[in-house]
């Protein structure tokens, strides 16, 4: 029929087809008004003014609208007011109880806590609220950018430069503490086999053991931190949330092969105690001695250097090189002592109780990462940051339902029900729950975050018992 326009669905856009088969589309275009764009034109004619000046209205109404939002906000919380109740270290240190002491200690840990949540919230909420609905007209053309787009969601990038600084600093020095440690521990673990060839001592033996898993455990977090950090698309696409998982999973493979070697050196000791067993003194020639004063040097330094950077990885190193002290100081006291007063069972039982020392330590590690691989809470202190964080949305929302924070490996992973009243519209309940999602993942500790609506504290929480 001429003249009869027949209307077809699209994805966002309505399609046309005049009674020729041409194709138009509705929408208005992005750039300077002086030029006519595809979407400007309307049954092959140029779009009504009256179009172009309800899109500028409803642009200029959700500009307001959000900018009420965030400035409620931004200025809802008096940063100055919280120092109020600091107390200064002399202050403390002249406080007498000390009770009082650990709980003005622990105020100011809180409200470095808060202070850190402010500072995030701050930085990253008005970008986020920028960066929402790009396309008003939903014609397929972005009217504008926001921030975030800009950073490809890189929500890091939107932190204040010092807090970006201080985070990439933290980064290289973990890279550099586990490259020394890998060096230092190639380094002994040559002396080590060259002191065995001069001494059939249990604990020097068991000490090269150690020595041996020490550098197996820093190639292990040198490669799962290469893993973690190298991006790839195709990577990206067999591992959507990141490889942050497979640190704490190298730690445990680790962990698993320190206690069944250590097994095999308690099996050792026992062997050698049995009547049946050599039990001639065994004296520790100088070369020994060197390596293990050498070990308990340079382990030393090394946990000392790394104490304050607080990765797992890295952590974990630190943990290695203190029972590598303790370790190597007992390996090498336990034979001298015995050569020195002639005790053959000395050595061997020394032996025994450095490995069981081991099993003991490294058995708890494994089943701290075990726990947090399986999702276990977080600690009290990380679990009231979260908690402020939702408080510092208290402005835009009437109250939170649910907040559930909990380890999935070393990163932490939040789930928040918000409560907004029930007319809100949906682009004020997107706008307000995604920006608190975006601010959740802000947090160093925080990997993924899960943010939902609710208009009622009654109800369901949103997951089936089963689930768990």
């Amino acid at each position: 029929m001429v003249g009869k326009r027949q209307q077809t669905s699209g994805f966002g856009t309505s399609g046309f087809t005049d009674d020729l088969g041409n194709g138009t589309a509705n929408g208005h275009a992005n750039g300077d008004d002086k030029k006519l764009g595809q979407n400007d034109i309307e049954f092959g004619r140029p779009r009504p003014r009256i179009f172009k000046f309800r899109d500028a209205v409803d642009l200029a109404v959700e500009d307001e609208r959000r900018d009420q939002l965030k400035n409620k906000l931004l200025q809802g919380v008096d940063r100055n007011e919280w120092e109020k109740f600091r107390k200064s270290d002399d202050e403390i240190k002249q406080i007498p109880n000390k009770g009082l002491r650990k709980f003005y200690k622990t105020q100011n840990e809180r409200l470095n806590d808060w202070l850190e949540v402010d500072a995030v919230v701050t930085a990253i909420a008005d970008d986020v609220f920028e960066s929402f609905d790009p396309d008003r007209d939903q014609d397929g053309i972005p009217e504008r950018e926001g921030t975030l787009q800009e950073v490809h969601e890189d929500v890091e990038a939107l932190l204040p430069k010092e807090e970006r600084d201080q985070r990439k600093k933290d980064d290289r020095k973990a890279r550099l503490a586990i490259n020394i440690n890998v060096i230092a521990n190639i380094l002994l673990l040559a002396a080590k086999i060259g002191a065995v060839f001069f001494s059939t001592s249990l604990s020097l033996i068991a000490s090269l053991v150690d020595s041996a898993l020490d550098l197996l455990c820093t190639i292990i977090v040198w490669t799962t931190n290469k893993l973690v950090s190298w991006r790839a698309k195709s990577l990206k696409r067999k591992f959507p949330v990141g490889r942050r998982r497979l640190e704490p999973l190298g730690i445990l493979v680790f962990s698993i092969i320190m206690v069944i070697s250590f097994i095999q050196v308690l099996q050792e000791s026992f062997q050698k105690l049995l009547p049946a067993g050599d039990h001639s003194t065994t004296k520790l020639p100088n070369v020994a001695i060197f390596a293990m004063a050498a070990t308990i040097g340079v382990k030393g330094l090394i946990g000392l250097g790394c104490l304050r950077i607080k990765t797992t990885q890295v952590q974990a190193l630190v943990q290695d090189c203190k029972t590598d002290v303790y370790f190597n100081t007992l390996s090498l006291l336990f034979p001298l002592i015995g050569s020195l007063v002639d005790t053959w069972w000395l050595d061997p039982v020394g032996a025994a109780i450095l490995s069981l020392f081991i099993i003991y330590d490294w058995s708890e590690t494994c089943f701290q990462n075990v726990t947090r691989l399986s999702g276990s809470a977080v600690d009290d202190r990380l679990h009231e940051k979260l908690l402020f964080l939702a408080y510092r949305f208290s402005p835009v929302v009437d109250g939170f339902k649910n907040i559930v924070a909990y380890h999935c490996g070393d990163g932490i992973w939040v789930e928040v029900d918000i409560l907004l009243p029930s007319d809100t519209s949906l682009i004020s309940a997107h706008d307000i729950a995604e920006t608190l999602q975006y601010c959740y993942e802000g947090l160093k500790d925080v990997d993924r975050a899960f943010v939902t609506v609710d208009y009622t504290t009654q109800g369901p929480t949103g997951h089936a018992a089963g689930s768990s």
